[in-house]
C-alpha cells in the first residue's frame, strides 16, 4: 500500500528516492502544472529533484518553492493542476514522504490515489523534445495576502512562537510581524534537525507554559514540521487540547456543521451538527468538498473551506490570534464541555497486521468499541510503527474502561 493516512511516508532510503521520480511521472501524466514545495529535511533537496525529474521527463512543468509549508503549497495550487509537498509532517527527521494536492487544497482521493499507486509502476518518459520545464517561485506573499484578506490577526498583542524547526519558520513569523504581533519566537529558525520532536504534544513543549507567562504573552503558536497542524496554549500557559481547541474554532466561526475523526471527543457534538470519517486529513477534506463548515481532527489540523481544504496551520495560527483579541480564551476554555479522554501510542513493527487479526477492514481506519458511558478505538498508525488507542467516556472510571478492554483486544492480537 502506497498511501498512508496522509500520503506517501517513510523512512528514508534509496527505495524513496527512485519512488519520488516515479510518483512525479505519474502525477504529470494528469497534471501538466504542479507545485512542489520541501519542508527543512535533509533530505528534502534530493527528494524534491528527484520528483522534479519525474514531472519533466513525463512533459509536465514545476513551479518550485523551495522550503513552505504544506498549506502554502495548497495555496499556490490553485493557480495549477496539481501540488506536491516533500515532507513528513511530524514523524522524526529520519522519515520523509510526498503529499500530493488537489487545486481545491484538497489532498488527492483515495480514486486519485489508487490511480497514482497503478501509474506508479509504469512511469511515462517523454522523448527530448517534449521535455517539461521548472521555474523557481517564492509562494509565501500570496499565502500570507490570502490570510490577512480574511483574517485581521489583531495588532498589539504578543505571542510566543514555536515552529519546531519546521517550514513554518519561513512565513508565521513574518506573518505577525506583518500583523503588528509582537513575537517571541523559539525553534523558528530552518534547520535539518528538529529541537524537539515534530509532532505538537504537550508532553514535547513543557518549556511553553512558563514562556508565556513570563513573556505576559496572549498564548502560543505551535507548529509541526510542515506547519499543516496547529495547536496552542492560552494567556495562563495552560495546552489547549486538540478537542477543545476544534470547539473554540467552530464556536468563533459559528460553524453548524462540523467534520471530524473517529478519534474526536464526543464533546463537540454539543455545540455542532457532526460527520466523522477514518483519521486522516484526507478523508476529512474529501467529505468537506461535499458538506460542512469547518473541518479538523484533535491532532492540529484544522480546514476552513471557504479559504482551502487543505490543513491550515498559518490560517489556524493567525484565526487564533483574532480569537484572544477578542475573547478571554482561557476563560472560554474553562465554560466548554470536556469529559476524560486518553490516548496511547504503543510501539508495533506490523500495526496493519495486529488490526487486521483484529478484524479491522482497514487497519488505519480501526475498530472501535462502543457502549453508552464510552468508546474506544484501536487503529493502526498511517504514518509510523505504532498501534493507537484512544479512549472517552463519560466519567474517569469509563474513560479506563474503555481504554482497558481496548488494551485486552490488543494483547489478543498482539503476536506471542
Amino acid at each position: 500500500m502506497l498511501f498512508g493516512s496522509s500520503g506517501i511516508r517513510r523512512r528514508y532510503d534509496r527505495s524513496l528516492v527512485e519512488l519520488a521520480a516515479h510518483v512525479g511521472s505519474a502525477v504529470a501524466r494528469a497534471a501538466h502544472r504542479v507545485v512542489l514545495a520541501r519542508d527543512t529535511r535533509t533530505t528534502g533537496p534530493l527528494l524534491a529533484e528527484s520528483f522534479i525529474a519525474g514531472v519533466l521527463a513525463a512533459g509536465g512543468d514545476v513551479r518550485y518553492g523551495g522550503i513552505a509549508p504544506t498549506p502554502t503549497v495548497a495555496y499556490g495550487v490553485r493557480s495549477a493542476d496539481a501540488g506536491c509537498m516533500i515532507t513528513a509532517s511530524h514523524n522524526p527527521e529520519p522519515y520523509n514522504g510526498l503529499k500530493l494536492l488537489n487545486p481545491d487544497g484538497s489532498s488527492f482521493t483515495l480514486r486519485q490515489q489508487a490511480l497514482t499507486e497503478s501509474l506508479v509502476g509504469e512511469p511515462f518518459w517523454s522523448d527530448w523534445t517534449r521535455q517539461g520545464s521548472v521555474a523557481e517561485t517564492d509562494l509565501i506573499p500570496a499565502h500570507i495576502e490570502g490570510i490577512c484578506a480574511s483574517i485581521d490577526p489583531g495588532e498589539g498583542q504578543t505571542m510566543v512562537v514555536d515552529c519546531g524547526n519546521g517550514a513554518g519558520s519561513v512565513i508565521t513569523p513574518r506573518l505577525l510581524s506583518g500583523a503588528g504581533i509582537r513575537a517571541y519566537c523559539i525553534n523558528c529558525n530552518v534547520a535539518g534537525t528538529f529541537a524537539r520532536p515534530s509532532e505538537p504534544l504537550e508532553a514535547n513543549l513543557p518549556y511553553i507554559g512558563g514562556m508565556v507567562r513570563s513573556t505576559g504573552a496572549g498564548g502560543a503558536l505551535i507548529h509541526d514540521g510542515d506547519a499543516d497542524r496547529f495547536m496552542a496554549f492560552d494567556g495562563r500557559g495552560r495546552y489547549i487540547s486538540g478537542d477543545h481547541l476544534m470547539i473554540l474554532f467552530a464556536t468563533y466561526l459559528g460553524a453548524k456543521r462540523v467534520v471530524t475523526t473517529v478519534d474526536a471527543s464526543m464533546a463537540i457534538e454539543e455545540v455542532a451538527e457532526v460527520a466523522r470519517t477514518p483519521v486522516g486529513d484526507s478523508y476529512v477534506s474529501e467529505k468537506l468538498i461535499s458538506w460542512g463548515d469547518f473541518g479538523g481532527e484533535p491532532s492540529g489540523s484544522w480546514m476552513f473551506p471557504g479559504h482551502s481544504l487543505c490543513p491550515d496551520g498559518i490560517y489556524a495560527a493567525a484565526l487564533f490570534c483574532r480569537i484572544c483579541k477578542e475573547w478571554d480564551v482561557a476563560d472560554v476554555i474553562d465554560g466548554l464541555p470536556r469529559y476524560p479522554i486518553f490516548r496511547t501510542s504503543l510501539p508495533c513493527d506490523t500495526p496493519a497486521d495486529v488490526l487486521t487479526r483484529l478484524g479491522a477492514e482497514v487497519p488505519t481506519d480501526g475498530i472501535r468499541l462502543a457502549d453508552e458511558d464510552g468508546w474506544c478505538l484501536i487503529r493502526a498508525s498511517g504514518t509510523e510503527p505504532k498501534v493507537r488507542i484512544t479512549a472517552e467516556g463519560r466519567t474517569v472510571a469509563a474513560a479506563k474502561a474503555m481504554e482497558e478492554r481496548g488494551r485486552q483486544a490488543l494483547s489478543r492480537a498482539l503476536p506471542l
